[in-house]
């Protein structure tokens, strides 16, 4: 097989800056079966993807049990 390129150094990559009237691209709508299923878990106080959820926070904050400093210090 024979290669379609050739291996002559060091390749350069350029970046080429989008036009600066280029509009981001759309966000896909999510099916309104799921945006539906969201509605229903947050009336109900459930955790949804993508949002922040202070409870999550909590339970995997690093635990420091009581008193395992003091003996450091001493």
């Amino acid at each position: 097989m024979t290669p379609t390129y050739t291996a002559t150094g060091r390749q350069r990559l350029l970046f080429v800056p989008p036009p600066a009237t280029s509009a981001p691209p759309p966000q896909p709508q999510d099916p309104p079966i799921y945006r539906d299923l969201m509605r229903v878990w947050a009336d109900r106080g459930r955790t949804l993807p993508g949002r922040h959820d202070p409870e999550w926070v909590r339970l995997a904050a690093p635990t420091i049990l009581q008193g395992y400093f003091s003996e450091l210090e001493d």
